[in-house]
């Protein structure tokens, strides 16, 4: 068969083949301009899935696996199961073909009649959000190498410490089996910095506004009954409060109170984190903050137009320096 009959949605870098061989016999700023763009074009194309069965489209990422969005299906309740099975395996077959490496179905829950077709075809779920789930099937040799989920939930306290009184904000958390002194906190949220989240909750639960100085400690714990079967991490910063009027939430909160840090950290009706930290809170309120604070310094990502928290100790500024003297 001429090569020109076969549709262009079916041979599109062979069409560009023909069309640059054509060119190329040819001579005119206006053919060579016609050209780059056809190799252009070519290099698009062969970056780019193509549309599966039924116009299924998936994204290619940087390494080399294909994304489908259901949510982009048109019109998606006019598909049967059945329907979407066929279009879904033979996509599959098509991106093995052009060397894709995996497949990242994302399923809306209003889109939950196609997980089960998915399933059937080898896809198993990533995770799940509230509103969409993610399936993934690897299309590569060997062993799957998909990164998995994520494997901790992060929760973090405030330690309101006021250096002039000596005294720092504690709770007792309701609902609980042993009422002990603690820091309020609790769980960070998307996208949301853990200073931020410290201060949050300290203000939710207590009513006290607070700024963020330094990380004091974090705890790394496995198989915790209330983390989903994640890891958890728990983080304890130190804030200086901005208010002293305590109006504790009574739905989270038992009890709510300025203490002196000398009481917390002699007292047994407290728990084990919280006597520690007490101890460092004593150590740095005596000694200096400088040998107990983790720091945070704000820098520039390798991603473009991002920036990330960096926590540790502080620097003197002869090493901060360095590469500069060298």
């Amino acid at each position: 068969m001429w090569p020109g009959l076969l549709p262009w949605s079916r041979r599109p870098l062979l069409q560009l083949q023909l069309l640059r061989g054509l060119l190329q016999g040819r001579r005119g700023p206006l053919l060579q301009l016609q050209l780059l763009q056809l190799q252009e074009a070519a290099r698009a194309l062969s970056s780019s899935p193509s549309p599966g069965p039924g116009g299924l489209r998936g994204e290619v990422d940087r390494f080399g696996g294909v994304t489908v969005r259901l949510g982009q299906l048109q019109p998606a309740d006019s598909v049967d199961p059945a329907t979407f099975r066929t279009w879904l395996q033979a996509s599959i077959q098509q991106w093995r073909a052009e060397g894709r490496i995996a497949v990242w179905l994302h399923v809306p829950i209003f889109h939950s009649q196609f997980i089960s077709p998915a399933a059937s075809l080898g896809l198993r779920f990533h995770h799940a959000e509230a509103d969409a789930s993610l399936m993934t099937l690897w299309l590569g040799e060997g062993p799957s190498r998909l990164p998995g989920y994520a494997t901790h939930q992060v929760g973090v306290a405030g330690a309101v410490f006021d250096e002039d009184t000596g005294k720092v904000l504690v709770v007792q958390d309701r609902n609980k089996m042993k009422n002990a002194w603690k820091f309020p906190g609790g769980l960070s949220e998307p996208g949301e910095d853990i200073g931020d989240t410290a201060i949050r909750e300290v203000l939710e639960e207590t009513g006290i506004k607070s700024e963020f100085k330094s990380l004091l400690s974090i705890r790394q714990q496995h198989g915790a009954p209330n983390a989903f079967g994640k890891s958890d991490m728990y983080i304890i910063c130190r804030l200086r409060p901005l208010s002293f009027h305590i109006s504790f939430c009574p739905h989270e909160c038992l009890k709510c109170e300025w203490m002196n840090l000398t009481d917390l950290a002699q007292t047994d009706d407290t728990t084990p984190i919280t006597h520690k930290v007490a101890n460092l809170l004593l150590y740095g309120h005596r000694e200096g903050f400088e040998k107990v604070d983790i720091a945070m310094q704000e820098l520039p990502s390798v991603y473009v137009g991002l920036f990330y928290k960096l926590y540790h100790r502080e620097l003197p500024e002869l090493y901060e320096n360095i590469a500069r003297m060298d």
